[in-house]
């Protein structure tokens, strides 16, 4: 709420004080939540994606205690955040985040994502889904408001800057003055060393987790009656939070709560100078977190290489295996990880596999009725897309997080060139998607030189900007129903669709797979490996990263393109930025590196969640998310994806069956023939 709309008068005659003083209590909960960022990440190398959902979950039990069940606030808040919270922290490490310390970052990204995905619908399983998001803070009601200096402030925003001084009050005086926070300040600079010295990493890691979930928990409820209590609200705080974090280069703390507080006081003050009755102002404003973070990113990618921060010191650097997944591998995970590959692509079984899958899905638009084909109808386009992340993240190893936005950008695209142009529907998304790449390959630009994270910032920066500067727009958005797409006029029942969207996927996902035979797939695969052996061997690493994004990116306006078309229009609210990090959530749950993993996802996806709209009760409805969440985070443990580990599984059996019929083990002989034998055989000389 902005201070002019909370005193009813106009923002010219408001006091700049009471701008000020409300974007710092909008930056302390920034700074709160940057705060949980930077800490988890310094002690664990884990960027938490899951501290929206974190942050929902906390809010969530405290609504349950004190307004569902009257607890007093104090009560509610102990029993929230001095219990519920490090409980959640603790278990949530020891299933999970304990597992993650040497995975390559994508599984990192994935794994907290699946975390985001799954505890939502989870909570809501077992405390009910809220009809109204409307929810108290810490502050008693009715609200006590102040006057200082002719500004009004709020007893919300009053408990904000309290929350804020505890945190860093109690921070710094355990990271600076006891025996924990020495060993956590240890952990930051060696994890291996500080093991050497008789530190427990474990529980060291353990105190962190369940802290910082502490504090995720806090932003939560303090953020609950401006933003409201849903699962969203709390993830855009989540990614407002990054851009102080990206500030701060990762685990600069005292740098990311400064910045945090800044970017709520200009996101506050700036109102003043806006018309809050302009729809642009509801653009720009939301906007301004990502601002600062995308201003951030350019500045370093300008200055030179950027990593991911330190991830301790050479002797941590030493020991760590980086598992399969994308990002850089080690010589040994990347032999495990080709033989699979290979084993794989030239296994009979999985061939067959394959090919049975293939036929079923071509079977379902004949045997399904109107309404199941119609998910399978979207679920074959959304494959489309997912076949960008396949190629980009899967086989170029680049962790971009806005496929989603240029799905989206290639569904408005086509459907403008369609709708209002007249163009042909195919002619329109082939032709249409072709300015999208243009944003694909400037992308490409900017994060040649960024660490994996940073990537995967970057692109979800710019996802949100797109989100909310472009398919917010009213010519655009059209209240919900979007821009008209029509089909061709030889597709445009479902199963005639089904099948033309089903040939697009297959000349797609064979383009890809020659594309990986081809020179220039082994020059990606080599820079994969090593950009520093490519580049020895004379491979150029800016024209192969630069070829791979350019045609994943108008692989997924391709792909937005079909959807579209689908759907028989481009709704750009199917195209947000957070539904995305979903799609990639159970693309690598199935396989990253497979055309095939890809078909399966989309299908899965739209399926799945019939199958429970339709023949379970209507209370189980968030189970499939519930079920793509605990997917993703399965990914920790086998990062090939769940297809590559059954098809291994099934070619041990086949090859298991094949050894057993080329060599029978020969029966036992009888034992009467066996002595009537010896009793036959010539002795000494009789022998010739």
């Amino acid at each position: 709420m902005t201070p002019f709309a909370a005193s009813g008068r106009s923002p010219w005659t408001v006091p700049v004080l009471q701008y000020v003083l409300a974007g710092l209590a909008l930056g302390a909960i920034y700074a709160i939540a940057s705060a949980s960022l930077v800490v988890t990440y310094a002690s664990s190398g884990v960027f938490n994606f899951a501290f929206g959902a974190m942050a929902f979950s906390v809010a969530r039990f405290y609504y349950f205690l004190h307004t569902e069940n009257g607890w007093p606030i104090a009560a509610a808040a102990a029993a929230s955040l001095g219990v519920f919270a490090p409980a959640l922290g603790a278990l949530l490490y020891w299933l999970l985040f304990r597992h993650l310390l040497l995975r390559p970052p994508l599984i990192k990204i994935v794994a907290t994502i699946g975390v985001s995905v799954a505890l939502p619908p989870a909570v809501d399983l077992v405390f009910g889904k809220l009809p109204n998001t409307t929810a108290p803070g810490l502050a008693p009601v009715p609200l006590k408001v102040f006057h200082p200096f002719g500004a009004t402030v709020t007893m919300d925003q009053v408990v904000n800057y309290l929350g804020l001084a505890i945190v860093l009050g109690a921070g710094v005086a355990v990271l600076r003055f006891t025996d924990a926070g020495l060993r956590v300040r240890a952990m930051v600079d060696s994890a291996a060393l500080s093991g050497l010295s008789g530190v427990n990493a474990s529980r060291v890691s353990l105190g962190v987790w369940a802290t910082t979930t502490t504090l995720a928990g806090l932003a939560g409820i303090l953020v609950a009656p401006t933003a409201g209590l849903s699962a969203d609200g709390m993830t855009y705080l989540m990614a407002a939070a990054f851009a102080a974090v990206v500030a701060a280069r990762l685990t600069n703390l005292p740098a990311a709560v400064l910045t945090a507080l800044a970017m709520g006081v200009f996101t506050t003050v700036v109102q003043r100078y806006l018309d809050p009755e302009s729809a642009l102002s509801a653009q720009i404003v939301p906007s301004i977190p990502f601002g600062f973070m995308l201003v951030f990113l350019l500045y370093y990618a300008l200055r030179g290489r950027v990593g991911d921060g330190p991830s301790g010191g050479a002797l941590d650097r030493a020991i760590r295996v980086e598992g399969d997944g994308a990002g850089r591998t080690g010589p040994r995970a990347g032999r495990r990880a080709g033989s699979r590959a290979g084993g794989l692509a030239g296994s009979r079984p999985s061939a067959m596999l394959k090919a049975a899958g293939l036929v079923a899905v071509a079977a379902l638009p004949l045997v399904l009725d109107e309404y199941w084909a119609g998910l399978a109808v979207s679920g074959l386009a959304l494959s489309l897309v997912l076949l960008s992340y396949t190629l980009a993240t899967g086989e170029g190893g680049m962790i971009w997080l806005c496929q989603i936005t240029f799905a989206g950008l290639g569904a408005l695209g086509a459907a403008e060139l369609a709708t209002t142009h007249g163009w042909h529907p195919l002619a329109a998304v082939v032709l249409g998607a072709l300015p999208v790449v243009v944003l694909g390959v400037v992308i490409g630009l900017l994060t040649l030189r960024l660490g994996d994270l940073y990537v995967a910032l970057v692109t979800l920066t710019f996802g949100l900007l797109v989100q909310t500067l472009v398919f917010t727009r009213d010519r655009f958005h059209n209240y919900g129903q979007g821009v008209a797409m029509p089909r061709p006029g030889f597709a445009e029942d479902d199963r005639a669709f089904a099948y033309l969207t089903l040939a697009a996927f297959a000349v797609i996902a064979l383009a890809i797979v020659n594309f990986r035979r081809s020179t220039a797939g082994l020059a990606m695969a080599a820079v994969r490996w090593s950009e520093d052996g490519a580049r020895t061997v004379g491979l150029s690493i800016v024209r192969t990263k630069l070829l791979v994004s350019a045609i994943a990116t108008y692989i997924a306006a391709v792909g937005g393109g079909f959807l579209a078309m689908g759907a028989q229009a481009a709704m750009l609210d199917s195209y947000n930025v957070f539904g995305g990090l979903v799609w990639l959530a159970v693309l690598v749950t199935i396989g990253s590196r497979s055309p095939v993993a890809a078909l399966v996802a989309g299908l899965g996806f739209h399926l799945l969640p019939g199958v429970f709209q339709t023949y379970l009760p209507t209370g189980l409805a968030d189970v499939p998310v519930l079920l793509f969440g605990l997917g993703a985070i399965m990914v920790a443990k086998d990062p090939d994806g769940v297809l590559a580990m059954h098809a291994r599984q099934l070619r041990g059996v086949a090859d298991r069956w094949a050894r057993g019929r080329a060599a029978p083990p020969l029966p036992p002989a009888p034992l009467a023939a066996t002595a009537s034998a010896s009793a036959s055989e010539p002795t000494g000389g009789e022998r010739t």
